[in-house]
C-alpha cells in the first residue's frame, strides 16, 4: 500500500512542474563611455578606462536609457580606447571607450501573466 502511495506521489508529481513562460524582447546597443575627469600618463589612463568596473557600469546606464524595466543581459563588444590630450598639461591624456556593444533586455508585456484573464 505504502509502495503504491509513493508511486502515486512520484508520478503526480512529475507532471506537476511548473512551467516557465516568461519571455523576453531583446535589443543590440552601441555606445561610448563618459572620459575620466582626471588626467593621467598615456598606460594609466588606458587601465582606468577599461577597468571592468567601469565597464559594467556604463553597460548598466546604457540599457536603463532605453527606458522602464530594460536591464543589461551581456556585454558583447568592450569597444576601443581613445585618448584625447589634455589641454592644460602637456603629456597628460584623459581615455574612454568607443563603440561598446551591450545587449538588452525586458520581459515581453503580458507573458508573465500582468495582463488578468489571459495566459
Amino acid at each position: 500500500m505504502k509502495f503504491n502511495c509513493l508511486h502515486l506521489c512520484m508520478i503526480v508529481i512529475g507532471f506537476s512542474s511548473s512551467v516557465s513562460a516568461t519571455e523576453y524582447i531583446y535589443r543590440d546597443l552601441m555606445a561610448n563611455t563618459i572620459p575620466s575627469v582626471k588626467c593621467e600618463s598615456l598606460d594609466r589612463a588606458k587601465n582606468t578606462a577599461m577597468k571592468p568596473y567601469k565597464v559594467k557600469r556604463y553597460s548598466k546606464k546604457f540599457c536603463q536609457t532605453q527606458g522602464y524595466g530594460w536591464h543589461l543581459d551581456a556585454v558583447k563588444d568592450k569597444g576601443k580606447v581613445i585618448c584625447n590630450e589634455c589641454s592644460d598639461k602637456q603629456g597628460l591624456q584623459h581615455c574612454y571607450l568607443e563603440d561598446v556593444v551591450v545587449k538588452c533586455k525586458r520581459i515581453k508585456p503580458g507573458s508573465v501573466g500582468m495582463l488578468p484573464g489571459q495566459n
